[in-house]
C-alpha cells in the first residue's frame, strides 16, 4: 500500500522545544483527540478540531520557557494529566487546564528532559539525573557528559525500575537506583529515546534511539546486557532525529515507526513481521482519517493527513462544500483584518517607545535555534540556523582558513567578499541571501587541522526595525576528530607524554580546547581516557590524563605535532612548566601514507576525468557520435554530470590531501630537529606525478 500524506496547518503558537507536544487520549464519546503543546513563552495550549477549525480547550498564562511536556496518570489508566518542565519547576494540569501540581525541584540547572510513569518522575538537567516518587527525592546520578533525554522501561510490565539516559558521548546509560548497571554504545550522539511501540515492545525492554547525526536504532535493555536489534544508517544525509513515535498509519494492523528530523523531514517506517499492535494514544482522527501531527520550531502545528485533498462529491454535496468554503474564507478574512490592525498598533507602540526620551534602547527580540556538528561521512561541519521568522541574510566570518561546501537543500544565493587575512585576521567573508519565507539555513564547512580560531554567523531576519544576532563557533586545533568507543591498538603509535605541576581540571580544559565532543566539566575520578578518530583520514588518537600527567598516542605524527604545539602554548599562558617527552614510530609514517593513498588516488582520477569532459564533448559534437571513443572515454561522457557534481561538492579536496602529506613530511623531520621546508617543492613535484612507492621512497630518503 502506498502512503500519501497531505499537509494541513492548524494554528501557530510561540517557538517550541523538542518533545513539547502530546496528543491526549481519545474518549469513547468523541472521534478526535485533543492536542496539547507548550512553547518558549511559557504558554500551554490545548485545542481540538471542529468542522476543520482549531478550537481552543484551554490556554495558560505566559511564564518561563517550557523545555518538555509529558503525559501521565495512574498506571494502567488513560494518561491524560499534563506535566510541563519550566526552569527547575514541574507543573501539572488536568485535561481541562486546571493546575493541580507545582513542584520546585531546586535543581541548580534547568530541566532538559523528563519522563513520567505513575507516581515516578524522572528528570535530567545538563549533567544531573534525579528520580522522584510522589515529589520526594529517590535517586541521583551525575553524568560524565551531557544528558539529552531520559526514559524508563514500563514499570507496569517489568518488576523493576530501569531508567535509561541518552548521553552526548554516544552512550545510553542504564541505571539501577543511583548506579550505572551498564553502558550501551550507539553510533552517534543520542538525541531522543522512546519505548518501542510505546510500551517497550514484546519484551517490555525494547528502546528506540535517534541520534543527532540522523541514525536510528533499536536495542533491548535486559537486566545484564544490551541486545542490539537493528540500526538504520543516515544514507540520505538527512537531519538529526528529534522525535520518535509508533502508530499504525498504514492501516495494516502492524505499528509503524514515525520519525521527525530537525530538517523538517517526517518519515514513516513499517514493519511486516511485528506483532499485533497495542492501542496507543497518539492519533488525531478527522472524519475517520488518520493523521500525523507535527509541531515545528517556529510554532506551527501541522497535520499530515491520509485524507485526500480532492474528494469526489455528488450534486447535493457540492452546495454544502461551497457553503463551508465560503464560511471559512469569510472567517479567515476577518481574522486577517484583525491581525493587520493589531500589527499596525504594535508597530506604532514600538515607534513611540523607541523615540521616547526615556527609552535607551528598543530592540526586536528573535530566537535563533542553531546546531554545529561534525559529519563523519564527509569530514565536514554542518551549521544549521533556524529562526521563527523569515531570514533575510546570514554573514559568515572566520579568522581561520575554511572551505564552504555546497548543500543541495540550500536555495540561498552566496557571495564572497575579498579578505585581508594579514591585517585583520579575516580568512572568510561570505553572505547568504535567502529567498522569501526561508526560516532554516544549512551550511557546510571543512576546516584544516592545526589551524584554529572562531567562526561567526551574523543572522539578520526579515523584521522591522532591522536587527542582527551573532553566534560564535569554535574551530578547534583537532577539529576533524570525533569521539569513538574503541581504537585499533595494533597500529604503529607515536606517543606524547606531558608532565608538570598542573591539576586534573587544567589538563582537562586543555583537551576541551583541542578536541571536539569532550564534556566541559571534568569527569568523575582521578584518571580518564578518551578515544578519537580522524573523520578525514581515519587515523586515531588515544588521550589519557590525570593530575600532573597526560599521555597522547596517535598513528599520525601530525596529530602529535599539533597537540605538542597547542598544549605547550596553553601551559605557557598559565605559566606552567611542562616536561615534554615523545616517542616517534617511523613505521607510522608509511602507515598514514597508505591510509591517504586511496583518497588521493580517487581525487587525482576524478580531477583528470573532469578535465577531459569538455574536450570529449567537443569531439562528440564534431563527430556526431561516440562510437569511435574507447570504452573508458565513453564512460566519462555518460557519467559527466555525476563526475562534475562530485568534483563541485569537494572543492580544494586534492589541495587538502597535498597539505596533509606536506605537513606529515615536515612533522616527521621536525621531531628529529631537521627543517625540510626547502624540500617541499620537490615533494609537490612527486605528488603531481603521483606514485605511492615513489612517495614512500622520498619520505625514507629525505
Amino acid at each position: 500500500m502506498d502512503l500519501v500524506l497531505n499537509r494541513a496547518d492548524y494554528l501557530q503558537v510561540g517557538v517550541t522545544s523538542q518533545k513539547t507536544m502530546k496528543l491526549l487520549p481519545a474518549s469513547k464519546s468523541r472521534t478526535t483527540q485533543k492536542v496539547v503543546i507548550g512553547d518558549h513563552d511559557g504558554v500551554v495550549t490545548c485545542f481540538g478540531m471542529r468542522k476543520g477549525e482549531a478550537v481552543a480547550v484551554f490556554k495558560t498564562l505566559p511564564g518561563q520557557k517550557i523545555a518538555r511536556l509529558e503525559l501521565g496518570g495512574a498506571l494502567n489508566t488513560p494518561q491524560e494529566k499534563i506535566f510541563i518542565a519550566a526552569g527547575s519547576e514541574i507543573r501539572g494540569f488536568t485535561k481541562r487546564g486546571k493546575q493541580f501540581l507545582s513542584f520546585e525541584t531546586n535543581l541548580t540547572e534547568c530541566i532538559k528532559a523528563m519522563h513520567v510513569s505513575g507516581s515516578d518522575l524522572f528528570l535530567s538537567a545538563s549533567y544531573i539525573y534525579n528520580h522522584y516518587r510522589d515529589c520526594k527525592d529517590q535517586h541521583y546520578y551525575l553524568s560524565g557528559d551531557k544528558i539529552n533525554d531520559v526514559t524508563c522501561l514500563p514499570v507496569e510490565r517489568l518488576p523493576r525500575i530501569t531508567p535509561v539516559l541518552a548521553c552526548q558521548d554516544r552512550v545510553l546509560r542504564v541505571l539501577q537506583g543511583s548506579d550505572v548497571m551498564y553502558e550501551v554504545e550507539v553510533p552517534g550522539p543520542p538525541s531522543v529515546l522512546a519505548l518501542h511501540n510505546g510500551n517497550g515492545g514484546d519484551s517490555g525492554e525494547d528502546v528506540l534511539f535517534g541520534t543527532s547525526d540522523g541514525k536510528l536504532g533499536l536495542t533491548q535493555v535486559t537486566t545484564s546486557k544490551p541486545i542490539h536489534k537493528w540500526e538504520i544508517r543516515n544514507e540520505k544525509k538527512r537531519g538529526g532525529i528529534l522525535c520518535i513515535d509508533s502508530f499504525d498509519i498504514m492501516g495494516d494492523g502492524v505499528k509503524d515507526l514515525l520519525v521527525g528530523r530537525d530538517d523538517g523531514m517526517v518519515e514513516v517506517y513499517s514493519f511486516d513481521d511485528a506483532n499485533e499492535p497495542v492501542l496507543q494514544f497518539d492519533q488525531v482522527m478527522k472524519d475517520s482519517y488518520d493523521e500525523i501531527v507535527v509541531a515545528t520550531y517556529s510554532g506551527w502545528i501541522t497535520g499530515l493527513t491520509t485524507e485526500p485533498i480532492h474528494k469526489e462529491s455528488g450534486p447535493g454535496e457540492e452546495l454544502k462544500i461551497n457553503q463551508e468554503m465560503q464560511n471559512k474564507i469569510a472567517s479567515l478574512r476577518s481574522e486577517l483584518e484583525h491581525l493587520q490592525y493589531k500589527v499596525l498598533q504594535e508597530r506604532e507602540n514600538y515607534q513611540q517607545a523607541s523615540q521616547s526620551s526615556r527609552a535607551k534602547t528598543a530592540v526586536s527580540a528573535i530566537s535563533v535555534n542553531d546546531k554545529f556538528t561534525l559529519n563523519k561521512d564527509d569530514a565536514s561541519y554542518s551549521l544549521i540556523l533556524e529562526v521563527q521568522t523569515a531570514i533575510d541574510n546570514v554573514l559568515i566570518q572566520s579568522n581561520v582558513p575554511i572551505d564552504l561546501l555546497d548543500v543541495d537543500k540550500n536555495s540561498a544565493v552566496v557571495s564572497f567578499s575579498s579578505c585581508d587575512s594579514e591585517s585583520n585576521d579575516n580568512f572568510l567573508l561570505a553572505t547568504y541571501r535567502c529567498q522569501a519565507n526561508t526560516t532554516r539555513l544549512e551550511l557546510k564547512i571543512r576546516s584544516i587541522e592545526g589551524q584554529y580560531g572562531t567562526l561567526q554567523a551574523y543572522v539578520t531576519p526579515r523584521v522591522q526595525p532591522k536587527i542582527c544576532q551573532v553566534h560564535q563557533y569554535d574551530i578547534k586545533p583537532l577539529s576533524l576528530h570525533q569521539r569513538t568507543h574503541f581504537i585499533d591498538h595494533n597500529r604503529p603509535m607515536n606517543i606524547l607524554t606531558l608532565t608538570g605541576q598542573f591539576s586534573f581540571a587544567e589538563v582537562h580544559s586543555w583537551v576541551v580546547f583541542c578536541l571536539p565532543e569532550v564534556p566541559e566539566k571534568p569527569p568523575a575520578g582521578e584518571c580518564i581516557t578518551f578515544y578519537f578518530q580522524n573523520t578525514f583520514l581515519d587515523t586515531q588518537l588515544e588521550s589519557t590524563y590525570r593530575k600532573g600527567e597526560g599521555v597522547f598516542k596517535s598513528d599520525n605524527i601530525s596529530t602529535i605535532s599539533i597537540l605538542k604545539d597547542v598544549l605547550s602554548k596553553e601551559a605557557t599562558k598559565r605559566k606552567i612548566n611542562l616536561n615534554i617527552l615523545y616517542e616517534i614510530n617511523e613505521v607510522s609514517v608509511k602507515h598514514t601514507l597508505k591510509l591517504i593513498h586511496p583518497k588521493l588516488e580517487y581525487q587525482l582520477l576524478l580531477a583528470k576525468k573532469v578535465q577531459l569532459i569538455d574536450a570529449l564533448k567537443e569531439l562528440q559534437v564534431h563527430e556526431g557520435n561516440t562510437n569511435f571513443l574507447i570504452p573508458e572515454y565513453r564512460s566519462i561522457l555518460e557519467e559527466a554530470d555525476h563526475l562534475q557534481e562530485e568534483y563541485k561538492k569537494q572543492p580544494a579536496h586534492l589541495e587538502r590531501l597535498y597539505g596533509m602529506i606536506t605537513d606529515l613530511f615536515i612533522d616527521k623531520f621536525k621531531f628529529k630537529g631537521t627543517n625540510v621546508k626547502t624540500k617541499v617543492p620537490l615533494l609537490l613535484e612527486i605528488l603531481d606525478s603521483y606514485d605511492q612507492n615513489a612517495l614512500i621512497a622520498f619520505f625514507d630518503a629525505a
